[in-house]
């Protein structure tokens, strides 16, 4: 009779040596592994090894059907589940890797490279809110010290101003602690705090250059900051470790949207979506950069294969209607209705729902059946987002105390004095892309996008680290030095040379919030132009209504809000006509509909452009094109837009009582 001992002995040597074989020649342990599995049949530890030696041999049809064979005999073991989950990414099944992920999850939860992944899938498909939980249980099991666990437990919770403290206090007695450091930059950037975050990421990859997770949160962190070259730098690292990495690629393939690389974003979204064809969320960004690039059939074949992937998914219904050109069927409105009535949607995809059956509506003239489904999806969106009018109110006073006439003349030559920016400024939806469109069809003149510099030198500078907290801007300005002033507009120049494709001599930054920020523009880059895209109050804030904005337009989900806002701007606008006479050239978007040529004639004469014939055909200007109103510009002069408001003149009360004279005076300006 054979010695137990002898045999088990035998049984573990193979499996040591297979192990090997595993790191240094997957297929010699494939033929390792199915030795073991002759003589002892159903081996679970030698099955698990067939399984990741076959995956690494790229024998994946064998890896998947022997992992699924150890998950069903081994329900109940994690690691079998794990390596499952592995083999079905790298068969491009990453929405198939997920429930594998759960149960590895469920069953051990302290494996952080299954919580890393399953976040990683989960922000392939969309789910950015469950990608969030997936990280933090990550960092939490990834967490040895118990001194550290009560940290990761709020963090997981969302707790951030426990977790926040015991961190902190962690820090001060281990500063070299790069776990805690990430896990007080993960606090850090869901409070938006994006500097801090900065900060403790740079710190943490000094003392860990290794910490692939961390690099991966800054790389993250750098892209919300509005920061693309340093981002990319991060991304294209993790990618020579990784270069299959499909969330490194996705984060790539928005970067690059970002700076306007879209030939090469299309690219990327290509091949990941050849390996996951099956990620709505991904789908989704394709059909944005298609639609950016002026490939319209194409954006809306990508945006139908979302909807198909996941009837409910509400952003891509709202990203159709948002071509503007684009109408809805009537079985469209009948799948949308059908979602709608569901119990169980996302707020997200509701409102996105309603926004989008406004717009179907609105093309069918049921008029008042639009209106409830835009005051709805408006109603539902407020809810979610932090806006305080009468604090915009309180910086448009703040401005005119600081911005006096004798402020700017003191400061007079302080700035960067190149001329090559032309800011095209006012509120959204009020024909802004139109004159963009205009101006970068002349030859001299180049198209960027909505820049966010201004807006981050202006949170810099008001150094709120909370939202309670009283901005320092634009008060302290007056401390700043003349090499300060400058600095700033060099440094303008310097971050948006990354947006500007080609040598010509001007670009345009069309970011319209830019308007509330008049002073420091003049202040750090006095030889701009500057244009004031303006139109009728009531059709520009009632398409601003009826419009959902991915980000940044927090004012506009109420009519009173949003009316409140114009009137802001008008008197705001009102008071720099004062101060800097002739500074600003406005355009009214009616005129500019009535009389294409003179107002061209006018706005480059401002410039200090000639007059080219091709500004009159802007249309026929190829260039990507990143609002709203993409499809719209790529046809002749857009008539119907001027009096579409009229339509739904019934329910605008609030908006007209919030607009006040400024409504009746319109094109004049009211006294303030």
């Amino acid at each position: 009779m054979p010695d137990v001992t002898e045999a088990v002995g035998s049984l573990n040597t193979a499996l040591e040596h297979a192990e090997r074989l595993l790191r240094s020649n997957p297929a010699l342990a494939v033929e390792q592994a199915a030795e073991i599995l002759r003589a002892v049949p159903d081996h679970p530890p030698a099955m698990l090894l067939m399984g990741q030696a076959q995956a690494a041999a790229d024998d994946l049809p064998g890896a998947l059907s022997t992992l699924e064979q150890l998950c069903t005999r081994q329900p109940r073991w994690a690691a079998a589940h794990l390596e499952l989950a592995r083999a079905l990414g790298r068969a491009r099944c990453s929405g198939e890797a997920i429930a594998p992920l759960r149960r590895a999850v469920q069953l051990k939860p302290d494996l952080p490279d299954a919580w890393r992944a399953l976040g990683d899938h989960l922000t392939i498909i969309g789910d950015s809110q469950g990608a969030d939980d997936a990280y933090a249980q990550s960092i939490k099991a990834s967490v040895r010290d118990p001194r550290l666990m009560q940290a990761a437990i709020a963090l997981c919770e969302n707790r951030l101003a426990p977790a926040e403290t015991l961190l902190r206090e962690h820090l001060m007695q281990h500063p070299t602690d790069v776990a805690a450091i990430r896990m007080l930059a993960e606090v850090a950037a869901r409070l938006k705090r994006y500097g801090d975050a900065e900060s403790l990421l740079e710190r943490c990859l000094e003392l860990a250059p290794s910490f692939s997770a961390a690099r991966q949160n800054f790389a993250l962190v750098l892209h919300r900051m509005y920061k693309p070259e340093a981002a990319l730098r991060e991304v294209d690292h993790l990618l020579a470790d990784d270069p299959r990495s499909p969330n490194c690629r996705n984060l790539k393939a928005a970067i690059l949207s970002r700076i306007g690389e879209y030939d090469d974003s299309i690219l990327l979204y290509r091949e990941i979506l050849d390996e996951y064809p099956k990620q709505p969320g991904v789908w989704l960004s394709y059909g944005h950069a298609l639609k950016t690039k002026g490939d319209e059939p194409e954006s809306i074949h990508a945006y139908r294969r979302c909807i198909e992937l996941r009837p409910a998914f509400g952003e891509s219904w709202w990203s159709l209607a948002n071509l503007k050109t684009f109408r809805f069927t009537a079985r469209d409105v009948d799948t949308m209705r059908a979602q709608l009535s569901g119990g169980d949607l996302k707020p997200e995809d509701r409102f996105h729902l309603h926004f989008a059956l406004g717009k179907a509506l609105e093309d069918d003239g049921q008029y008042q059946t639009s209106f409830e489904h835009y005051a709805d999806g408006n109603r539902l969106r407020r809810s979610g987002i932090h806006y305080d009018a009468d604090e915009n109110s309180s910086h448009v006073r703040r401005s005119k105390t600081v911005f006096t006439g004798e402020f700017l003349r003191a400061r007079t030559g302080f700035g960067c004095t190149a001329p090559d920016p032309i800011f095209i400024v006012g509120l959204p939806r009020s024909g802004s892309t139109l004159l963009e469109q205009i101006l970068a069809s002349h030859s001299q003149v180049e198209g960027t996008m909505e820049l966010p510099d201004i807006i981050s030198f202006v949170r810099e500078l008001g150094g709120r680290k909370r939202r309670e907290d009283e901005s320092r801007y634009p008060e302290i300005l007056a401390t700043l030095s003349e090499a300060d002033i400058r600095a700033l507009g060099e440094r303008y120049i310097k971050q948006t040379r990354i947006q500007r494709k080609t040598d010509k001599p001007f670009f345009i930054d069309k970011m319209p919030n830019n308007f509330a920020h008049l002073g420091l523009i003049q202040l750090i880059l006095p030889n701009a132009k500057i244009i004031d895209a303006r139109r009728h109050p009531l059709g520009c804030c009632f398409s601003g209504f009826k419009q959902h904005f991915a980000r940044g337009q927090k004012f506009t989900y109420s009519l009173e809000e949003i009316g409140r806002y114009y009137r802001d701007y008008v008197e705001l606008m009102a008071y720099f006509d004062e101060v800097l006479p002739g500074r600003v050239c406005r355009v009214f978007y009616e005129d500019v509909v009535a009389d294409l040529e003179k107002e061209v004639r006018r706005v480059l004469d401002y410039c200090g452009l000639p007059f080219e014939e091709q500004c009159l055909e802007f249309h026929r200007t190829e260039r990507a094109v990143r609002t709203a109103s993409s499809q719209q510009v790529r046809t002749p002069i857009y008539r119907e837009g001027v009096d579409q408001w009229r339509k739904y003149d019934a329910w605008l009360g609030p908006l007209k009582q919030a607009l006040g004279s400024v409504v009746d005076a319109y094109p004049a300006i009211p006294a303030f």
